[in-house]
């Protein structure tokens, strides 16, 4: 077969490119050095990185988690004193209360969030708004925002809902709950 050609093509007469060979020669080492790192030396193998990085996650939650459940409140009027609280609780309103409370706050799965009867606050306060927002209410559907959304998107959220005390949606879903103090 040696001799063997067809069309002006030769068997064996083409050697391989130098890169392709240069390629090869580099992976050939760089396994070598990979099954001592991992399999002599004792390199940390998937499952050990796989459990290492979900420690270093829960970590990085727990930060958030501590940062989250602290309820300030000179923060929150600091912060909703400014001139954007209302805008941004809107969007964020908007963007995940909505389908539940309805454009207005009127109430559509969840309650009318403008009337003085409130389900799961004894009063209307941020102190007692804010739990609520953060862990959500089993009971009745409400999610847990806490780990969705950011503390001051909460903030945000809360000014909205104050701010939408009093008005009149237009389809407004009937009081339930108990009448609750003002905020």
């Amino acid at each position: 077969m040696i001799d063997h050609s067809y069309d002006g093509i030769h068997e064996l007469n083409h050697p391989l490119p130098s890169w392709w060979m240069w390629t090869w020669s580099a992976t050939i080492l760089y396994s070598i050095f990979y099954f001592i790192f991992y399999h002599m030396v004792g390199g940390p193998n998937l499952t050990q990185e796989f459990e290492k990085d979900m420690i270093r996650l829960n970590e990085i939650k727990a930060i958030a988690a501590a940062d989250v459940s602290n309820f300030d409140i000179e923060h929150y009027n600091t912060w909703k004193k400014t001139n954007d609280s209302l805008k941004i609780g809107k969007e964020v309103y908007e963007e995940n209360c909505i389908s539940c409370h309805a454009e207005a706050g009127g109430g559509d799965i969840g309650p009318n969030l403008t009337d003085a009867y409130w389900i799961n606050v004894k009063e209307r306060t941020a102190t007692a708004l804010f739990p609520v927002i953060r862990d959500g209410v089993e009971d009745n559907g409400m999610p847990a925002w806490g780990e969705i959304i950011s503390k001051e998107e909460m903030y945000a959220a809360m000014a909205y809902i104050v701010s939408l005390k009093g008005t009149t949606p237009p389809e407004a879903k009937e009081a339930q709950g108990e009448k609750v103090e003002e905020f």
